[in-house]
């Protein structure tokens, strides 16, 4: 295993390497801190513990951190990886119209790109589950005892479904341009009324959808113009956001961009208008400084860095949970104990829950990243 990994990283640099100069390092290093950021509050920000029934539960302890709530309106960086997700698909929207291609090679790639990693991970844990559904009496499910492992799924299934989108919304961004994004946010907008103020139940999960084609088509906006805007400019984007997420939150938006026990609604599942504000509010952080993270990725190593979490970033997003799940089962095995409150013991423990995870996720990556990166292949 030591040497297959040496040669998967090394062929990591390689394409880091090769890179054009003229490729937005930002957008890649935007994407690769996202997939960390989620990958690390996951492992580290979670209270994982056992409940009465001995199912896996995530709570946040968020909540016990006066002002906590503030740090997820830049650590929720889902509508940031959606923002950025618009920008890469809108270039290869490009690169398959010069080519000569259309619609359907557009979906042929980005489907095989995003579709057989997911393929991969459904085939191992499905027959992980047949097997021990045959040998161990009384075996629960993996949605039974903890549902966290599925948690990506959710995402790529949206994201896939946004992509698929792409001949769309790229036309409406060539046609519209800002226009069609202030016509997302003013739908957003009335969907969100009626959902809340009416009580209309589909309205929510329609804006939900809404909200996503929302912070991706913000990436086309970046894409085509974001180079030009001036600092004036980038900085109005940021306070746009951010005090969209002000006046919202005050109107009875919960503040947390993330779930929190006890609360009765939550900003996420489905996403609504805040997660539209934190979509803007991160866009223009980005921006302000994209310069400065530009003139930091000239050094090798950070962009090579870069590049090994980019091309495999979805391997990263779908297994994370699954290396979480070995490293629990060996702390368990050899006599811990997880804490179900955020005590001094649970702090001390944060180490050891982002390094033991961390080793098996590299494994894993080792040995199933090639269905994602074809360097690899």
């Amino acid at each position: 295993m030591p040497a297959a990994a040496s040669s998967v990283w090394a062929r990591l640099r390689d394409v880091a390497d090769a890179a054009p100069p003229g490729r937005d390092r930002v957008v890649d290093a935007t994407r690769a801190a996202a997939i960390l950021v989620v990958i690390a509050w996951h492992w580290v920000g979670s209270v994982t513990h056992r409940d009465a029934n001995g199912t896996l539960v995530m709570p946040n302890p968020i909540a016990d951190v006066p002002g906590g709530w503030l740090a997820t309106w830049v650590l929720q960086v889902m509508p940031a990886f959606f923002v950025v997700g618009g920008f890469a698909n809108l270039a290869s929207w490009h690169s398959v119209l010069r080519s000569g291609g259309g619609a359907a090679e557009f979906l042929r790639r980005r489907m095989a790109r995003l579709l057989l990693p997911v393929a991969v991970w459904v085939a191992v844990w499905t027959t992980g589950e047949l097997i021990a559904a045959v040998v161990l009496p009384g075996h629960r499910w993996v949605w039974e005892w903890f549902p966290g492992v599925l948690i990506p799924l959710w995402f790529v299934a949206v994201y896939v479904a946004v992509t698929a989108a792409v001949p769309l919304t790229a036309r409406l961004h060539r046609r519209f341009g800002a226009g069609a994004v202030l016509g997302m946010g003013a739908g957003i907008t009335i969907l969100d009324v009626l959902a809340r103020g009416v009580g209309v139940p589909w309205a929510a999960w329609v804006s939900a959808g809404l909200v996503w084609l929302f912070a991706h088509q913000l990436g086309y906006l970046w894409r085509t113009h974001g180079a030009a805007l001036t600092t004036g400019r980038r900085a109005g984007i940021a306070a746009a956001g951010l005090s969209g997420l002000v006046l919202l939150t005050s109107l009875g938006y919960p503040r947390s961009m993330v779930a929190l026990p006890g609360d009765t609604e939550s900003n996420m599942f489905p996403p609504n208008a805040t997660t539209a504000a934190v979509a803007v509010f991160q866009l223009g952080l980005i921006l302000l400084t994209a310069p400065l993270v530009a003139r930091l990725l000239q050094r090798r190593q950070v962009w090579r860095a870069v590049v090994v979490v980019n091309a495999t970033a979805l391997t990263l997003f779908l297994w994370h949970m699954t290396a979480y799940v070995g490293f629990l089962w060996i702390f368990e095995g050899l006599g811990g104990q997880l804490e179900d409150q955020p005590t001094l013991q649970w702090l001390l423990q944060r180490p050891l829950w982002l390094l033991g995870p961390g080793l098996i996720l590299a494994v894993l990556v080792a040995i199933v990243g090639r269905a994602e990166t074809p360097a690899l292949r």
